[in-house]
Parts: structure tokens; sequence; C-alpha cells
């Protein structure tokens, strides 16, 4: 198997260094950075790595969407700017899907920060994915190619789209959670609170639920506060 990490941007300078350099020397690995835009020095420090570096319309499932069309891997890994991978991953990735039964999966979630309730939110996050199958795109989701394409990728949509993704997938086959964490930043957590933050994303999935327009759940989530 080979890989293919896809990394969607916007005005992430200040996490993408260290995420990169989490994967830099890693063989026979195909990086591919899709921006949508930033203003920030991040296509720069993009280009100073040996990946693939693409401007695409802003949007996450559009970024990552075109960046799959450029890649080169029988597996696609999607992750966060802000997000770093443990080690080994790629191996373990490798043997989770080197079963027929299994089509994808995710990593265990870590959110960099202290509290008590961050790691509430971790344990809750980590049922959530075991026990439904619905791993969020923060704990870098990861599928066969081939499969993704059956599926057309991601719905270009605003926002969900990791969620909506994700119950399409599990209907073809296992998601496998890996013990293994990824490390997340606790950025959003951190400006609102554990409890502001938990709250608004659970009522983006009731929304969603609800058949709630996703233009109407970006505007509500994106809403200053």
């Amino acid at each position: 198997m080979t890989i293919s990490v896809i990394i969607p941007t916007l005005n992430e300078a200040e996490y993408l260094p260290r995420t990169l350099e989490r994967l830099a020397n890693k063989e026979d690995l195909d990086i591919i950075v899709a921006d949508g835009g930033s203003t920030d020095g991040t296509r720069e420090i993009a280009r100073s790595f040996t990946v693939t570096f693409m401007e695409c319309p802003k949007g996450r499932a559009l970024q990552m969407n075109s960046a799959v069309r450029s890649a080169s891997g029988t597996v696609l890994l999607f992750l966060h700017a802000d997000t770093l991978l443990p080690d080994n991953w790629e191996k373990e990735v490798c043997n989770v899907l080197s079963h027929n039964t299994v089509c994808g999966g995710a990593f265990s979630l870590r959110i960099r920060g202290n509290g008590i309730g961050l790691r509430i939110v971790e344990a809750l996050a980590d049922f959530r994915s075991k026990a439904f199958s619905l791993p969020y795109g923060d704990q870098a989701i990861f599928v066969k190619r081939e499969i993704f394409d059956d599926l057309g990728g991601f719905a270009e949509i605003p926002i969900m789209e990791d969620f909506e993704f994700m119950r399409r997938l599990r209907m073809r086959g296992k998601i496998r959670i890996l013990p293994d964490s990824v490390i997340t930043s606790g950025r959003r957590w951190e400006k609102l609170g554990v409890l502001q933050t938990t709250m608004i994303n659970q009522m983006m999935i009731m929304g969603y639920y609800l058949g709630v327009a996703p233009e109407s759940l970006e505007k509500f989530y994106r809403k200053p506060r």
C-alpha cells in the first residue's frame, strides 16, 4: 500500500510547520497541501517542504477532493494542519487496511492542553468513534482510495463534510479506530471554553439531522463569539 496524506489549509502558518516536520523523512509518502487562499505565509511554508502544493477554491471539502485527484496513493489520509500523527502511524494504517472487511478508520483523539474538561471531551470522542463508527476529521480519517472514489468523495458542502462522509463510509465496511492518538490543537476549546464548544458541536449535529441547510449551519458555526 502507498499513502497520500492530504492537508487542507487556510491561514495555518502557526501550526503547519510542526505538522509537516512530523511527516519529514518518511519514505514513499505522497504529501499534498491543498490551500484555500491563505494570506499569512502558509503557502510559503508549504513550499519550503518536499510536498505537492495546490491552490484550490476555498472550502475544506473542495480542497480535499481537489487534492485526491492529484494523489498517487492507494490509501488516502486526511490530516488537519494543526494535528500531529503518532509514531509509526503509516504501519498501523496499512496493517488495519490489509483486512478486506475494513474500509477505513481514524485515530484516537488527544487534545493539546490541560484540564479535566479536555480529558472528558477525549473520552466522549473515543466512545462516539468506536460505538457509532463516526470519527471526525480531527482524528485523521483514512480510507482506501478505491472506496473513496466509489463513494464520490466528500460532499462539497461548507461544513460537516467529515460527518456526512463517515455516515456513508460505514455502510461499505468496518471502521477501525486505532489506539494510538493524534494530537490536535486545543485552540477552539481554549477560545470558547469546553462547555460552549461542546454545545455548539452538538447543536451542529442536531441541526444536520433536522435537515438544516449546511450553509446555515456554517454561518452559525463561524459566528463570532
